[in-house]
């Protein structure tokens, strides 16, 4: 830790990950300087109130279960990722381009004023996102306790994937700048 400090005395400056205890982030995992990682799950979100009254209780049921499963520490984590349209504005504007019927063209140029409105300062629209996270030193330990979350969130009916290098990575930008997205590159 002493050496990571040290990096920036010349200059006199000191960033947050300098105070850090993350060595590397590699396979979906956080590599911390004991050792050990960090990991975990993205759970994609699924609103069991649209479904039957059966359905929602079985859902509920199988989320017990699993919690209760569960006998090792984890965090649950919910953090905001900015959406990016440009994609879809690019598309609407090829659209745009093409059209020839005036009342189309007039609905599209509607849908692309929209998609701006809703990216500009005025509005913050971002995707939430769903985290189980937990910490252990044993790669095959990692291993097993991914695959029981997944599949304890599957017998729910929830679908979920190992967290990628890049989802870590918004996560500690998340908390590191206070939900601010950074546009100036890597925070660490």
């Amino acid at each position: 830790m002493a050496q990571k400090l040290n990096s920036n005395s010349q200059t006199g400056t000191s960033y947050s990950e300098d105070w850090l205890p993350i060595k590397q982030i590699l396979n979906g995992m956080i590599q911390l300087d004991d050792g050990s990682f960090v990991t975990g799950i993205k759970v994609m979100p699924k609103n069991i109130f649209i479904l039957d009254q059966v359905s929602q209780n079985s859902t509920i049921f199988n989320l017990r279960n699993l919690y209760n499963s569960i006998d090792f520490e984890f965090w649950l984590l919910i953090a905001d990722r900015p959406v990016d349209i440009d994609v879809y504005l690019s598309n609407l504007q090829l659209m745009y381009n093409n059209a020839t019927d005036g009342a189309l063209r007039k609905l599209i140029m509607q849908d692309i004023n929209k998609a701006n409105m809703f990216m500009s300062a005025e509005y913050n629209v971002v995707d939430t996102e769903y985290y189980i996270l937990f910490k252990e030193k044993r790669l095959e330990i990692v291993q097993k306790k991914l695959h029981n979350i997944i599949s304890g969130l599957a017998s729910s009916g929830i679908q979920s994937t190992q967290t990628s290098n890049n989802d870590l990575r918004m996560i500690l930008d998340n908390f590191l700048n206070g939900g601010d997205q950074t546009t100036f590159g890597a925070v660490m």
